[in-house]
């Protein structure tokens, strides 16, 4: 049993922000499945479904960004889920669009909402998805809250949808592959590119986006 759990702010105000890609990558990875987040018992909203002969879960804790690890803690607690099998998906204004970080365990690298999940779960060493939503201007730090709160530009949102399917890829594979192999496989840029190699692997700069991206492209946007 494992748990997917992206971090955001609930509410319209928050909506298609920086700060909520774990929101928006859960909500896309969701749609692929075909399923539909629900409300649940607690401060969130869930679904699940079965991947390789396993029972997923995913969450969207309605904590707000802060007290995302009280969300997490009951939802854990109910169902029983250790912290190794659980992966937090997040921001990270210090990366650059299109990058993903994997790590098992580690700091809370001074992100406030694995902060919360790292203190309520009472361990780090759980693993994590940082996903980059960083610009190329450098930030002072008294820009930094404002920043994250802001939306995507129509150019971002537009690279952040053709590589949708990368962020998906990455999370299958921690729920089907060891921690290690999606470290390796996942742990770099997607927004650089790079020619397919003789065996027939894909390009890093992914084209293909599928046929909900001008949804999702108006939900970045927004």
């Amino acid at each position: 049993m494992k748990l997917i759990a992206g971090l955001g702010n609930p509410g319209s105000k928050y909506a298609g922000t920086r700060h909520n890609i774990g929101f928006i990558i859960l909500d896309y990875f969701a749609d692929q499945q075909g399923i539909i987040f629900k409300e649940g018992k607690g401060d969130w909203f869930e679904c699940s479904f079965s991947m390789n002969g396993e029972i997923v879960y995913m969450l969207k804790p309605t904590t707000y960004m802060n007290n995302s690890g009280t969300a997490v803690k009951e939802f854990c607690d109910l169902h029983e889920i250790r912290p190794e099998n659980i992966l937090i998906v997040y921001d990270d204004f210090q990366l650059p669009i299109g990058t993903i970080r994997v790590r098992n365990k580690g700091s809370d690298g001074g992100h406030n909402g694995i902060s919360s999940v790292i203190y309520h779960m009472n361990t780090d060493q759980i693993p994590r998805m940082r996903i980059g939503i960083g610009s190329e201007t450098a930030l002072k730090k008294d820009q930094f809250i404002d920043f994250v709160l802001s939306r995507f530009t129509e150019e971002e949102a537009g690279l952040l949808i053709k590589i949708m399917p990368d962020f998906s890829d990455c999370i299958k594979s921690f729920i089907t592959d060891s921690i290690k192999v999606t470290m390796n496989t996942y742990n770099r840029s997607f927004l650089i590119s790079g020619e397919s190699d003789s065996s027939g692997e894909r390009k890093e700069n992914k084209t293909e986006t599928g046929k909900d991206s001008e949804a999702e492209d108006k939900k970045l946007s927004q």
